[in-house]
């Protein structure tokens, strides 16, 4: 099942999200819908709060922006690590974040049409259970980390736009206050809070 998008200024976007405990809810299906979701979108991850779920759960598959060649790499991925990078992250914590920030554009399925550069600690450390409930700690780097810093922070009502100085801020205004009304081009199907 494809759920709508939830769009920017809906409060469902900046509330924190609680734990989910086994048996509450049917974590697969809701994972299974999740990626076809992000999939009808054309997204790389997608957190609960952006299909109106108040649980701490989201998708990440990093493949497409593995497959995007680069001429300079002869054909080779650009980013190979994300090679079947894709993973369900339930009830996730990030233990650590390490190494320089970097900056690198995102953009949002909830805030279509924007991009920013916004700039990140290299590498993570996480724990989280996976679809089974099965505990896991791994580390991730590069790009791979970005994607689920990005989506941890969906988790914690941040968006990537919190992270923008003042300025950039300022001229992204009008956008984002368009895209809160409805006034978007997306080629997916989005819930403006505004127009339920």
């Amino acid at each position: 099942m494809i759920y709508p998008i939830i769009a920017y200024g809906d409060p469902i976007l900046r509330k924190v999200t609680r734990p989910v405990a086994e048996g509450e809810v049917d974590i697969k299906t809701i994972a299974e819908n999740m990626f076809e979701t992000m999939y009808n979108a054309s997204g790389v991850g997608l957190a609960a709060p952006q299909v109106g779920l108040d649980i701490r759960i989201f998708v990440v598959d990093g493949s497409p922006m593995a497959d995007d060649e680069d001429e300079e790499n002869e054909g080779e991925p650009e980013n190979p690590e994300l090679i079947g990078f894709k993973k369900v992250f339930v009830n996730p914590q990030i233990i650590e974040e390490s190494g320089d920030p970097w900056a690198f554009e995102e953009g949002c399925l909830s805030i279509p049409g924007l991009r920013a550069d916004v700039f990140r600690p290299a590498e993570i450390k996480i724990r989280y259970q996976d679809t089974d409930w099965k505990v896991h700690e791994e580390v991730f780097a590069g790009i791979a980390a970005r994607i689920i810093q990005h989506e941890y922070d969906h988790l914690e009502g941040k968006l990537f736009v919190d992270y923008l100085p003042a300025l950039k801020k300022q001229m992204i205004r009008k956008k984002l206050s368009n895209i809160s009304k409805g006034i978007v081009d997306a080629d997916y199907r989005m819930r403006f809070y505004n127009k339920k």
